[in-house]
């Protein structure tokens, strides 16, 4: 292994810009694997009780700048000269600047410092879902961070294929590191049903008065329009008469932006059979909970949740979009149905709950897959790679 700090006088600086906090978390054992390296790790951040925890729990310096998932001209410039005065004071080797927001202002603000090595990771592509103006600004702003980054690396080969077939970006300059995903999902130790604490699936069950012999359909992430909890509130209408026995567990905040209709909202609460956890911190425990995962999102850039309920050897209904279906072998792992569908997404999560025997069979294809496909080391090193050549270039 060739260290980049073998052919240089100091450790390389690396700097990692993202809109929110919380994706600090998906680089979960990465920092680590490069301050082993050599790797001065810094990270820059919208402000937050979860960013001082990132700066904790890895052990790097972290930057407060406010970054607002919405369009704001005022914010965004803002945010961009704040990012562009830090890359100036501390002249980083890398910048790796990651989802949209995050990753449009951490490029434009890095080309304007000067940084000599400029990354972009694509995590997604919210022009997929919106409309006019808005569908145009952000397809001008995805072209612009490719086209200014020295590397775009995508979560995924179908959001790969999008943003070559949209002429974001070149064949040249994008890459997909191993098999996908954000960072690997690590099977073997944190989302491993067989080292798990057999009490844990009746002590959440009895925490939120959920029969330990009930049925669970659960879903974990962001609850929003967008993310298709429309869809899932219609098929749990249909599907809680249907099946007496059967529970909805919502793992994940409520959020103001993009929220699902009031009306649906007082119908889930209002449900004995529904359970709102909010925001959780680790999310293994709630996977023992679930009997299938359920994820009907309207786009994707690699999801996460379906390869951490396949690493729990739990089966996944999710959609036919980009990113789901890298993380989804229809029919094998789960099973995939059409985005916006009402009649598809019921029909197939009543087929698992009717076939235990399948779902278990899936659970096993899943977390087999998983095991050989996902090693987060394998993305590391691949990352590592890219560091590496763009340094020597």
């Amino acid at each position: 292994m060739v260290n980049p700090n073998d052919i240089r006088s100091k450790p390389v600086v690396l700097f990692h810009v993202t809109t929110v906090p919380e994706t600090l978390g998906f680089f979960r054992g990465q920092i680590a694997f490069f301050k082993e390296r050599g790797f001065a790790v810094h990270a820059v951040s919208s402000p937050g009780v979860l960013l001082k925890e990132a700066a904790s729990r890895e052990g790097i310096p972290v930057y407060p700048v406010a970054m607002p998932r919405r369009i704001s001209l005022i914010a965004d410039l803002k945010a961009l000269y704040q990012l562009f005065r830090l890359f100036r004071r501390f002249q980083p080797d890398i910048v790796h600047a990651h989802t949209p927001k995050g990753g449009l202002l951490g490029v434009l603000a890095a080309r304007l410092a000067r940084v000599p090595i400029v990354i972009y990771t694509m995590r997604g592509l919210p022009y997929v879902t919106a409309t006019g103006v808005k569908r145009k600004i952000l397809m001008g702003t995805e072209t612009l961070a490719c086209r200014l980054a020295d590397r775009v690396l995508a979560v995924s080969f179908s959001l790969s294929q999008q943003a070559l077939d949209m002429g974001f970006c070149s064949p040249a300059k994008i890459r997909v590191l191993s098999c996908g995903s954000s960072n690997g999902v690590d099977a073997k130790g944190r989302f491993n049903p067989y080292k798990i604490n057999p009490d844990l699936p009746r002590a959440i069950r009895n925490l939120y008065q959920i029969p330990s012999d009930a049925l669970v359909i659960g879903y974990v992430g962001r609850i929003v329009r967008d993310k298709g909890m429309v869809e899932l509130g219609e098929a749990w209408q249909r599907l809680r008469d249907a099946f007496p026995e059967l529970y909805l567990l919502l793992v994940g905040p409520l959020e103001p932006q993009d929220p699902i209709p009031d009306l649906l909202l007082k119908q889930l609460e209002d449900d004995p059979r529904v359970v709102f956890t909010g925001g959780v911190e680790d999310t293994v425990s709630y996977y023992t909970a679930i009997d299938i995962l359920v994820l009907p999102t309207y786009r994707e850039g690699f999801p996460n949740t379906p390869l951490e309920a396949a690493a729990m050897e739990l089966p996944v209904v999710a959609t036919r979009v980009d990113g789901c279906v890298d993380a989804v072998v229809d029919g094998v792992t789960g099973l995939l149905v059409p985005p916006g569908d009402r009649a598809a997404l019921p029909r197939a999560i009543s087929q698992l709950l009717l076939n235990p025997a399948q779902r278990e069979q899936m659970g096993k294809e899943g977390r087999q897959r998983v095991l050989q496909d996902f090693r987060p080391e394998v993305i590391w090193q691949g990352l590592y790679d890219t560091y590496l050549e763009l340094l020597n270039s």
